[in-house]
């Protein structure tokens, strides 16, 4: 299935705003597609960014629930592992990429 990633819910918020539901809608609608387009190179980086940057911000409004905002805190930063995780395993994957890829074109020394 693909994502259309043209959709206004992908897009992080440029502020915390002033609709918490609707942020928090949007960061699980996210969570879903992350955890169903999953496979065992690891999630999407981008798509993980975003979540990240959504639970931050739902973390710092101010009219939000003490225990909400210290979940998305808490989770925030759980996400930020993951991208970090994610990042190493595709530049890892690259290189090893760019390695092989160079070992099958190079010459036969005889």
């Amino acid at each position: 299935m693909a994502i259309d990633r043209s959709n206004p819910i992908f897009l992080a918020p440029s502020h915390g705003g002033h609709n918490p539901e609707l942020m928090l809608s949007a960061v699980l609608h996210l969570m879903s597609h992350y955890t169903a387009g999953s496979d065992d190179a690891g999630g999407c980086v981008k798509l993980a960014s975003v979540i990240e940057r959504h639970l931050k911000a739902l973390a710092s409004l101010p009219d939000l629930a003490p225990v909400l905002s210290a979940t998305c805190q808490q989770l925030s930063e759980q996400w930020a592992t993951e991208v970090e995780r994610n990042m190493h395993l595709q530049e890892k994957s690259n290189f090893l990429s760019r390695i092989m890829a160079r070992a099958r074109t190079a010459p036969a020394t005889a």
